[in-house]
């Protein structure tokens, strides 16, 4: 069997608030628990298992590879919630999505402070 990423655990102060924000955003069913775990199943049948914590919670970077339509409807809903978003992962480029590979990506927050990505190509990927 070929190594595959099967999930990842995201610290959360509210789990069921923070999964339904990514799972919403992302146009992904609706999130299940599983455990002491709320889980967002993404397409390629990796999930996002937030867990709630009462401690400090340190950013970490989520990107979701996505289609260009895909990629559309998703910035959409950013704009809708009037989320604020980037195109680098350091916050430098507010307001604006970058172009890098000839695909598009843009950063924004969840209510934790994790940084999420949305990409239409893998960098390094050419273009």
């Amino acid at each position: 069997m070929a190594v595959q990423l099967n999930h990842t655990i995201v610290a959360a102060t509210d789990k069921i608030a923070s999964a339904r924000f990514l799972a919403d955003l992302l146009g992904l069913p609706e999130p299940e628990p599983f455990g002491p775990f709320v889980c967002v199943q993404t397409s390629n049948d990796v999930t996002l298992d937030y867990l709630e914590t009462d401690g400090e919670i340190i950013a970490q970077h989520y990107a979701f590879l996505v289609s260009e339509a895909e990629f559309d409807e998703i910035f959409g809903r950013i704009k809708a919630q009037q989320l604020a978003y980037w195109a680098d992962p350091a916050h430098q480029e507010p307001g604006r999505i970058n172009t890098r590979d000839g695909g598009r990506g843009v950063y924004f927050d969840d209510p934790d402070g994790h940084i999420l990505e949305i990409l239409t190509r893998p960098y390094g990927s050419g273009g």
